[in-house]
C-alpha cells in the first residue's frame, strides 16, 4: 500500500443535513461520520490544512437545495472550526467553481486524503479530478458513504454495492483506498508539525 509521505490536506465533501433526507433511501456505513471526526481530530492536533466543500444545489427539489438552510447545514458532529476552510460548489466535483485547487497548490500541498459524502456524488467526482490534477490521493473507504440507486434499466443496487463498486473503480487509477485506521497508524510515522492558524 502506498504511504503518506507529505503531510495532507483533509478533505470532508459535503457532510451536510440534507443527506439525513428520507428521500435520498437507504445509506451503507452509518460509521462515516464517526470516522471523518477521528480523522478531523487528528488533523487538528496536527494543525494541518482541513477543508471543507458544502454543497448548494441549484435543483428545486434536492434536499441539498440553497434555500434550504437547515438542509445546507453541515451535521453538528463535524462541524467546522472558524478557522477551517469551506469551499461553497453547486456541481459534484469540489474543484469546479471554487478555489480548491488554486489553494492547495499556493499552500504546496501535494496529498489529500477524501472523506465526506456521497460515495457515488462528490466523493467520487472530486477523487477522479484529484488524481487526475496529479495529487497523491487517499480515499478513506470507512469515512465515505453511498446511497441505494435504481438504474436506467430499473434494477435496484443495494448501498453496500454502490459503495463497493465505486471504490473499486477508484482504486489504483485515482487514489489509493485506505481505512481510518490505516490512515491514523501511516500518519504516528509523519512528526507531528506545530499548531499553525489556517487561511
Amino acid at each position: 500500500m502506498k504511504t503518506i509521505m507529505n503531510p495532507p490536506a483533509l478533505l470532508v465533501l459535503d457532510v451536510q443535513k440534507g443527506f439525513d433526507d428520507p428521500s435520498w433511501g437507504k445509506r451503507n456505513n452509518p460509521q462515516a461520520e464517526e470516522n471523518i471526526l477521528k480523522l478531523l481530530t487528528e488533523w487538528r492536533e496536527r494543525g494541518w490544512e482541513i477543508i471543507y466543500s458544502q454543497h448548494l444545489s441549484l435543483l428545486p427539489n434536492s434536499p441539498l437545495n440553497y434555500q434550504n438552510k437547515l438542509g445546507i447545514e453541515f451535521k453538528e458532529i463535524i462541524k467546522p472550526l472558524p478557522n477551517e476552510l469551506v469551499f461553497q460548489k453547486n456541481v459534484n466535483s469540489a474543484f469546479i467553481g471554487t478555489k480548491l485547487e488554486t489553494h492547495l497548490k499556493e499552500k504546496q500541498v501535494t496529498t489529500v486524503v477524501i472523506t465526506g459524502l456521497s460515495s457515488q456524488h462528490c466523493v467520487s467526482t472530486t477523487t477522479r479530478m484529484s488524481g487526475n490534477l496529479g495529487f497523491d490521493t487517499f480515499l478513506v473507504e470507512d469515512a465515505i458513504a453511498a446511497y441505494e440507486i435504481t438504474d436506467q434499466n430499473g434494477t435496484y443496487h443495494h448501498p453496500e454495492d454502490v459503495q463497493k463498486f465505486e471504490v473499486a473503480a477508484l482504486h489504483k487509477e485515482f487514489a489509493t483506498i485506505v481505512t481510518t485506521q490505516e490512515v491514523l497508524t501511516q500518519l504516528q510515522q509523519l512528526k507531528k508539525q506545530p499548531q499553525q492558524n489556517q487561511s
